[in-house]
Order: C-alpha cells, then structure tokens, then sequence
C-alpha cells in the first residue's frame, strides 16, 4: 500500500501537490470533526457577514482596502516599470490627454521616433481605445500614471462587489469580490504594469450589475450606469464589449417587450430607462466618431484599424490568411512585422493549437489558481441553475471570441471578469453542500479554495512575484534610470538606440510622450546618416547622446557614428 502511494505520487504533477495536501487536511477536520467544523467556519464567516450586509459601506470599504494593501506592499512590489510595446502606446494616450488634446500633430522627424503601436499619420496618436489611457492620465495629473492604475483596480473591485449584490446575497457578493481583490489587487500584472484589464472589467460589472436592478425596480440611475458600462466597453475593449453585450441587450429587450414579471408599467421604462439609455448610448457613439476623426481624419476609421492598415500584414482571427510582406523604415519593425508575427501563426492546425493552449494557459493564470481545481465537484450545479442562464451565455460567447483572435492576451477577456467570479463563487455554494457520509467534506474544500489563494498570493510578494506571467510586468528599469539621470542634467537631450542584428524585439526602447519639440529627454532610433544628419540638424541645440541596450544597457556615451551605417529599410 505505501509503496502504491509513493507511485501515485511520483506521477502527480508537482504543482498540485500543495493542493492536494490542502485539500486532505481540510478534509480530514470535516471527517473527524464533523459538528465542530461548521461552527468554527461558519464563526470567522459571521464576523465579514456584518459588513457584508451594509453594501454601500462595504463597497466602499473594498475600494480603500484594495489602495491600501497594494500601497503598503511596495517595499516588496515597487512601482511598475514600463516593458511592454503596448504600455508605452497607454502612456502615450494618457500624456496626450494630459496635456488636454486627443492627438497630437505629425513631427517632421517622425521616422527616427517611430514606435509600435503608434500611428503618425494623419496624427501622432495611440492605435487603442482611450479608456485606459484616460485611467493613466488622471494618475498623471495626480502625479504619476500608476495612480490611476492603482485606482482603476480598486474601482473595478468595488464594481464587481455593487454587480454581485445583485445577483447574490451579501456575504457571497462580498466573498466573490473580496477574492477579485486578492487575485488582481495584489500580484497581478493588472495593477502591476499600464496595460491589464482592470477598467473594461469594471464596465462588465456595471453593465451586469445594472440590468437585473433594472428589471427589478426601474430606476434612472442603474439605466445610467448600465449606459455607463456600455460606454466603458466600449472605449476599452470595443470587440469583445459587444459580444458581452449581446447577450444582455436580449435580456432587455425581453424585459422591455413585458415578456418577464416585473410591477413596472412600459409608461415607465421608457421615462425612467430607456430614454436616459438612450441619451448615454448617443453621446458615447458620437464622443467614438469625434475621436476616431480628430485621430484618424474618418469618424468611421478606428485608430486600431488604421494602424492595422499601415503596419501589420497578420489577420486578427484563426482564419485569417497573411497579407504580402510590407517594406518598413527600420529593421525592428522588419524583424516584428514579416518577422516574428508571420512566423508565429501560419494558419495551419498545429498554430490554432498552439495559440489556444498559449491562450488557456496564460488566462487560467489570470483568471483562475490551482486551488480552484477543487471547485469542479460543484461546477456542473452551476450549469444547471437557470438564475445563471443569461452569465453562462456571456462567459460562452465571450470565450468563443477570445479563442477565435490570433492575438489573445488574458486581459482581452477583461469584460468577462464579472461572470467568471460570479460562477466561481455559485460553484462555492454549491460545492459547500456537498456531504459525504454526513460529514461536511463540501463546506471544507469550500475554504481549502480560500485558503489556496490566499496562500498563493502570500508566497508572490516577499519573493517580488508580481504575476504569474512573469514577463507582463517586469520592464528594464536602465532605460527609466538613464531618462531619469538626463532628467537631472542641464539643457535637452536627445538619445539615439543602437540595436544589435540580434536584437529582443519585445524589448523597445524607442518611445516618446505628446510633447516631442518641448521634451527635455527624447529617444530616437538610429537609422541611415542621411535620416541621422536630418535628425540632428533638426535638434541642433540638444546634446546627443548613444545607447546600445544589446551590449550594455546602462553606459551613456556621447554620440558617434558606426563604422558601418544600419541599413536603411
């Protein structure tokens, strides 16, 4: 027998061996214990219960406890630098919003300054949405864009909490978000860089938190917060905000059509619902049509779209094919674009596959812990509770566009996070009534669950793990330090990157802010010399200086051109 257990071991994955430990321990008071555990549990759950029942406090309580946590760890997660292509296009949304304007004018020198994710023409803009960039932006003018990533997380905390409450009672809604709280308040790239998905996650939860309010009772205010939800969405994750939307847009329609029992008479839900929708629904579409056009010049082109257009030859979706092969200003851009993309999905089955595990495994990361494989058990309850109809349809719907992209980062599915841990909490419940020859082997695994997550994130701050994808939040601070030091020194300066042939294309270095004439510090890219020589008659009065992040990417030396030119592409 112990010889059977040592094979058994032997061939479990080592990673689920802390649950499964876990899992038996609570198992074993449940069964030796089987009146004692209820009380004890059911003892530590009273004492969040108060609270839990005064909601309004309790939203607002989640929403400070969140700041404060994430503040008092930073000894051990300090301030996130920026590492990511896409971080820097954020920023450079929130500079310009800072400064008061959507876009910025096309600089002359544009081709020395040109970056990913950034269009240049007809304006010097970021290709996404502004919703995270306004988030970054408000951090910035309170004084560093963090700020507003810090807020925006608890924001969307409290917003799940407020969603929850209307699907479930108080102290399962406060349970559900209080695990939000620990799974993207913490140690997660969401609050650890400029680019997770905490705000299109809040504008899930107000659009789901709204409709069943409304439904309900009718009010003014959750058709304008339903409309804000909508607005978020939109302006944060525009594709997958609709298809979450679908769903819910049926809902109302059966809603507004008398098809459910509501004491509402239809005089009222077009006074006090729908035209108040209405109205937030029109000025979202025309706030996105005036800025696509101050963007892109076409109040129907997205600025995404436009950049898609002039850069990119991959599909967005599995059954894309490549377009030909596109001449670029520089070898990074050659390399990333008919390089990397094109050689990283060639639409044959073995790349769905690849992408679809990569895709899975970075999202069950994000979304879900090891501990919440003891959840199964109850899983299937959920799929069968018909209060859970119309979240089963979003989280399927949702999951269905998210596997169908090429490009699936975990915060593409943000919308979703509200369902996720709405069916994730109900699995609790319903995990907790399972008994197994009396005893309350449920109720147990239900805190194992707890207990798992919280044990996780507890071992992810004092060893400085600020996600479980390591690389989403973890940028060079040498090229922060070395902006910083030129910060410091008299006059303006101007940095020219050198790249080596083998170059780590996800490790850019060539970004700017709004401000390119006025800026104290900029980064060029170094191109031909005919580019260079325009480039530096054109900033005659700054002093130049080289940096070559592929051989030492702390020394600042004073410019000299190669002996042998980069080609010009």
């Amino acid at each position: 027998m112990i010889e059977f257990i040592h094979n058994l071991v032997k061939h479990i994955p080592l990673v689920l061996l802390p649950v499964l430990l876990v899992a038996f321990w609570f198992s074993l008071l449940a069964v030796l214990l089987p009146r004692l555990t209820p009380r004890l549990l059911h003892a530590v759950e009273n004492t969040l219960s108060g609270l839990a029942d005064r909601r309004t406090l309790a939203v607002l309580v989640l929403f400070l406890v969140v700041i404060g946590i994430r503040l008092a760890i930073l000894p051990q997660l300090p301030v996130p630098v920026p590492g990511i292509h896409d971080e820097y296009s954020y920023l450079l949304i929130a500079d310009t919003l800072a400064h008061g304007r959507l876009a910025n004018p096309t600089h002359p020198m544009w081709m020395s300054f040109e970056s990913f994710h950034v269009n240049w023409f007809p304006t010097y803009s970021s290709k996404y949405p502004p919703g995270q960039g306004a988030v970054l932006a408000l951090g910035q003018l309170l004084a560093h864009p963090w700020i507003g990533v810090i807020l925006s997380v608890a924001a969307m905390c409290a917003a799940i909490l407020w969603m929850l409450q209307a699907w479930l009672p108080a102290r399962w809604a406060f349970l559900g978000a209080a695990v939000v709280a620990l799974k993207f308040g913490i140690a997660s790239y969401w609050i650890n860089s400029y680019w997770g998905g905490a705000v299109a996650a809040a504008g899930g939860a107000l659009v789901l938190g709204a409709m069943p309010r409304i439904a309900r009772r009718a009010r003014t205010r959750d058709a304008l917060l339903l409309g804000l939800g909508i607005a978020i969405l939109a302006n944060t994750r525009p594709y997958e905000g609709l298809l979450f939307c679908i769903p819910v847009a049926g809902w109302f329609l059966w809603w507004f059509g008398g098809k459910t029992k509501s004491p509402v008479r239809p005089h009222t839900r077009i006074v006090r619902v729908l035209a108040p929708l209405a109205v937030v629904l029109t000025l979202t579409i025309g706030f996105i049509g005036y800025y696509n056009w101050r963007l892109t010049g076409n109040a129907l082109l997205f600025p995404y779209a436009l950049n898609s257009r002039t850069y990119r030859t991959m599909g967005l979706f599995l059954w894309d094919h490549p377009k030909e092969p596109l001449e670029y200003h520089n070898r990074q851009f050659e390399d990333f674009y008919n390089g990397w993309e094109r050689e990283d999905y060639q639409n044959t089955w073995n790349d769905v596959w690849k992408v679809s595990a990569e895709k899975l495994t970075r999202s069950g990361s994000t979304y879900f812990w090891w501990g919440a494989l003891l959840l199964l058990p109850g899983l299937p309850f959920v799929f069968f509770d018909r209060k859970m109809r119309v979240p089963i349809m979003i989280f399927l719907l949702g999951t269905a566009a998210f596997l169908t992209s090429i490009w699936s980062f975990p915060h593409y599915a943000a919308p979703l996070t509200c369902v996720i841990f709405l069916l994730l909490v109900q699995a609790i419940r319903h995990l907790r009534i399972i008994r197994l020859g009396g005893r309350p082997v449920g109720l147990a695994l239900s805190w194992a669950v707890i207990y798992l997550l919280a044990a996780d994130v507890g071992f992810s701050v004092p060893h400085h793990i600020c996600d479980q994808l390591d690389w989403a939040c973890k940028g060079d601070p040498s090229r922060a330090a070395i902006g910083e030091k030129l910060s410091q020194t008299p006059g303006k300066h101007l940095i020219m990157v050198r790249y080596e042939e083998d170059h780590n294309l996800h490790d850019e270095w060539v970004y700017n802010g709004a401000e390119i004439d006025t800026a104290k510090v900029l980064w060029a890219r170094e191109l031909d010399p005919v580019q260079n020589a325009k480039l530096f008659a054109y900033f005659k009065d700054r002093q130049i200086w080289l940096v070559e992040p592929d051989t030492d990417n702390t020394e600042l030396i004073p410019y000299q051109a190669p002996q042998t030119a980069p080609p010009h592409m």
